[in-house]
């Protein structure tokens, strides 16, 4: 090649001795990394050679020589003729995939065999789907390349979530890993995470520690799964760095709720919230691999959450008695999200909605006071009505409510003075907001809704009355 770099490293080849490695002060540091089959890659004059136009066109003619054999189709990754791959690269890195990697594309049964495509030959393996040598090449070198870099990897259920922006440095995937993932990173403090992340919502570029970020940027989000001896694309996810970012933000802000004051403050990333799913008893703490994809997807592409997000939180629910903040939040959020279940907005609020009389919401809370008096009534009791009663009173409120009432009767005349009053008045206040007869059975919004009306009430109990920390109750 006419070329002063390739001349160069082609120099450096003639006069290299490579049984002399392990004696040279320079590759000394790296020899056992480079032994174990690490790359070396040649600058000239502070420019890779690899990535000189001329030297990619020579290597790419090289490579077209070498599959001469090959048979040329049209490639359907770059629309141009080529040797297609009989087989392509495997991937590796990937938990739960072949430890030696597995394939994105490949047949391997007479199934596969169509129109012509047999493989008794060795030749037909992958002109099913005719990918060139090239291109084969090129993707699975990249794919390999993100998975190994395990700051930018992230797993959610069985699926490895890789991301990359266009002609960017990887500031914006430190960026995109804090905002989703709730990572931490050295180049990135929480005042330049939410600082850029506002500006960058709003269209406007960012510098972060001199490096400018800028939200028109594309930026990718590829989700891979393990499917026996190959890889599953589950989801492939691209936007401008600002949407995805926006998508993000719009997916906290409907998680936002009253939160615990023993908890501290933040945001709910995904694999919390995932985790509000996972049976804490099982063996296998994942959730479940369809719904994460699914969650993954609705959250960057603010589209609905799936259904299964809310059958998953409920069933937590019922099997525990709890309504945990994350649980609380996911309800919040899909019913904000998912309005084809009609929860009015007016109970989908951060705090407690004191003047609502949506039935639904009014039970829950109505629950959380009746415990509330037992409690008080009984210090230290073991067992509760939450324990005996908490899901056939949202379930089947008309037959639980009644004997939940008059019980309450019985607590209230253990207490004195204005604790009693106090109660007292939260149930006539209460009472008086259902308008209807109770129900015989609830929906699941219905019940969700209750659980909210629920864990808001709870949460108003122990909300500061002030800066002393005198509580409410």
């Amino acid at each position: 090649m006419n070329s002063p770099a390739a001349r160069a490293v082609i120099a450096y080849f003639d006069a290299w001795m490579p049984e002399w490695a392990a004696e040279h002060p320079v590759l000394l540091p790296y020899l056992t990394d480079i032994l174990k089959g690490a790359n070396i890659i040649f600058s000239v004059d502070g420019l890779y050679v690899h990535m000189i136009p001329a030297v990619r066109a020579a290597w790419e003619a090289y490579r077209s020589a070498c599959s001469a054999e090959a048979r040329s189709g049209l490639c359907l990754v770059t629309g141009e003729r080529a040797p297609i791959a009989r087989l392509h690269p495997a991937i590796k890195g990937v938990q739960g995939a072949q430890s030696v990697g597995a394939s994105l594309v490949s047949f391997n049964a007479p199934a596969f065999e169509s129109y012509g495509h047999e493989q008794t030959d060795g030749t037909g393996q992958g002109l099913n789907a005719p990918v060139s040598e090239g291109a084969a090449f090129r993707y699975g070198t990249t794919l390999n390349r993100l998975i190994s870099d395990r700051r930018h990897l992230q797993y959610i259920g069985d699926t490895a979530v890789v991301y990359w922006a266009e002609d960017a440095a990887p500031l914006c995937q430190d960026m995109f890993s804090c905002a989703m993932f709730g990572s931490t990173s050295e180049a990135i403090t929480d005042t330049d995470l939410y600082g850029a992340i506002e500006k960058l919502t709003r269209g406007d570029p960012v510098d972060v520690n001199g490096i400018t970020l800028h939200p028109d940027n594309r930026f990718y989000v590829l989700g891979l799964a393990p499917n026996a001896a190959r890889l599953s694309a589950r989801f492939f996810l691209q936007s401008t760095f600002g949407r995805m970012l926006a998508n993000v933000q719009a997916h906290y802000d409907r998680l936002a709720i009253a939160k615990p004051v023993y908890l501290a403050n933040g945001t709910l990333p995904l694999w919390k919230l995932l985790n509000e799913t996972v049976n804490p008893n099982s063996r296998d703490k994942k959730a479940s691999p369809p719904m994460a994809g699914a969650v993954m997807r609705a959250v960057l592409s603010d589209g609905p959450y799936p259904f299964s997000l809310l059958e998953q939180t409920m069933l937590r629910i019922r099997s525990e008695q709890n309504v945990t903040y994350g649980r609380a939040a996911i309800l919040k959020a899909f019913f904000l999200k998912n309005r084809a279940f009609k929860v009015p907005e007016e109970v989908l609020r951060v705090e407690l909605n004191d003047q609502s009389s949506y039935l639904p919401y009014v039970l829950g809370r109505l629950f959380a006071v009746l415990e509330r008096i037992q409690s008080a009534a009984n210090p230290g009791l073991n067992t509760t009505i939450k324990d005996k009663y908490f899901n056939s009173a949202c379930a089947t409120p008309a037959v639980i409510f009644p004997m939940l009432t008059k019980l309450s009767q019985s607590h209230l005349r253990k207490l004195e003075g204005g604790l009693k009053t106090y109660f007292e008045k939260m149930i006539g206040e209460l009472e008086s907001r259902i308008h209807v007869t109770l129900p015989a059975r609830m929906s699941l919004a219905d019940q969700g809704t209750f659980h909210l009306g629920y864990y808001h009430q709870v949460q108003k109990f122990y909300e500061k009355k002030d800066k002393g920390g005198n509580e409410n109750g």
